[in-house]
């Protein structure tokens, strides 16, 4: 299972999720969009507005929802930790 974050060190609800993936034992890429300009141009250009941005196996979650969180990880069965 493929799992992206799009996220920004000043986001409170970026910082929650990370914590929710982490709590779980759950492995992620983390785009961070202040840092790396690469991961801004492609959160634009995807038509994203706002962080936290999550992509399961290519399902967009905007913003921190963690019953669509738990139902696409119960759906994949994600394990390993935080990168």
């Amino acid at each position: 299972m493929n799992v992206i974050v799009y996220s920004h060190e000043r986001c409170v609800a970026c910082r929650v999720l990370k914590e929710f993936l982490a709590d779980r034992g759950v492995r992620y890429t983390l785009r961070n969009l202040q840092t790396d300009p690469s991961a801004r141009q492609e959160f634009l250009e995807r038509g994203f507005l706002l962080p936290p941005v999550t992509v399961i196996d290519g399902e967009v979650v905007m913003g921190f929802d963690p019953f669509r969180l738990e139902e696409l990880l119960d759906r994949g069965q994600v394990a390993g930790g935080p990168p």
